[in-house]
């Protein structure tokens, strides 16, 4: 079986200042306490070439073993804090994906 990775991906938020100085506090340190992870990733979008901002502005990767793995990670009392969290912080919109990672990093 492959792995399995969330990808929550953050819009822009309607006051990124805001977002911003909440993000690592509220959103990196609680994803990095959800179990089970083999891997974390978080990164941020670049705007577009005339400097107007992309459709998404965040993003956190969270990786597992497996599907029943990550099914269970989102369970878990620090994934609810997380989820909390995010339901105050993503003003612009969020979307969470759970996918299956065909080419795994070498």
């Amino acid at each position: 079986m492959s792995e399995t990775k969330i990808t929550v991906i953050y819009d822009n938020p309607t006051d990124p200042s805001a977002f911003e100085s909440a993000y690592e506090a509220e959103q990196l340190e609680a994803a990095r306490k959800i179990p089970g992870q083999v891997r974390f990733e978080a990164s941020k979008v670049w705007p577009k070439e005339d400097g107007s901002p992309a459709p998404a502005y965040r993003m956190i990767d969270l990786y597992y073993p497996d599907y029943d793995a990550a099914c269970v990670a989102v369970t878990t009392p620090e994934a609810g804090a997380f989820f909390e969290a995010l339901g105050r912080l993503s003003t612009g919109g969020v979307r969470i994906l759970m996918s299956d990672v065909e080419v795994a990093q070498q």
